[in-house]
Parts: structure tokens; sequence; C-alpha cells
């Protein structure tokens, strides 16, 4: 997943693919335990992407207007 689109989404929608992701993730972990996980490179990307999630949510947050 590229920076680029997830610029293109709202708060809120970033918000809901960090938790898509982070389930994910939990659900690769678990495969891995079990053995039956094919690709472990699948863990490092989602890491990857839930990394850029959080980057771009927290430029999002820090170039809004601040509320007085």
């Amino acid at each position: 997943m590229k920076a680029m689109k997830l610029r293109e989404l709202s708060e809120s929608e970033l918000s809901g693919k960090e938790k898509e992701l982070m389930e994910q993730l939990f659900r690769l972990r678990f495969q891995k335990a079990l053995g039956q996980l094919d690709n472990a490179l699948k863990i490092r990307d989602t890491r990857r992407d839930i990394a850029r999630v959080k980057t771009v949510l927290r430029q999002m947050k820090a170039t809004a207007p601040a509320r007085s």
C-alpha cells in the first residue's frame, strides 16, 4: 500500500484501516505460531503498512488547524 493512496483517505477511514491491519497482523502471527503461515514476509509487509497508516494519521493531525 502506497502512502499517496493513504493520504487520499479521511481520518476515520485511516483509523478503520489501521484496525483492520492490526487484526490481520494478529491472524498472521497466530498462523505462524501454528506453523500454517506460507509466506513469513506477509508479517513484515503488514507491519510496514500499519506504520504508514500511523504516519499519515499523525501528519494529518499535525497539519490540522489548532482548535481554540
